[in-house]
């Protein structure tokens, strides 16, 4: 259904785009598509980030649904860590985008 649903949305911009460029802009029929193709696909990536995730694990859950991981048996064990943090301790926010030792340092310190 989230497939279904994405390409829906998708198609829906596109149209919309297309008929844009086609009769407001009057653009040819090659350009107005590709100019449709074009807009459908930055606004759906941009705003539809939700639907566009549903929709690939459907797809990937369809094609691959023995396929293992990417991650590293370490990083999961981490990100389970960090899980279990977050629901223990709701008031804790983890910044895994920080190397650790780095909080707090300011390079105007150095001079």
């Amino acid at each position: 259904m989230a497939f279904f649903k994405y390409s829906l949305i998708r198609g829906i911009l596109f149209l919309a785009f297309f008929l844009i460029a086609y009769l407001a802009v009057d653009l040819s029929p090659l350009t107005s598509a590709l100019v449709g193709a074009l807009f459908a696909f930055l606004v759906s990536y941009l705003f539809f980030r939700k639907q566009r995730e549903g929709a690939t694990a459907v797809v990937a859950k369809t094609f691959a649904p023995n396929a293992a991981t990417t991650q590293s048996a370490g990083a999961v064990a981490d990100a389970d860590a960090e899980d279990a943090l977050i629901d223990a301790n709701p008031d804790i926010w983890i910044d895994a985008d920080r190397k650790s030792g780095t909080a707090g340092y300011d390079k105007t310190e150095e001079a």
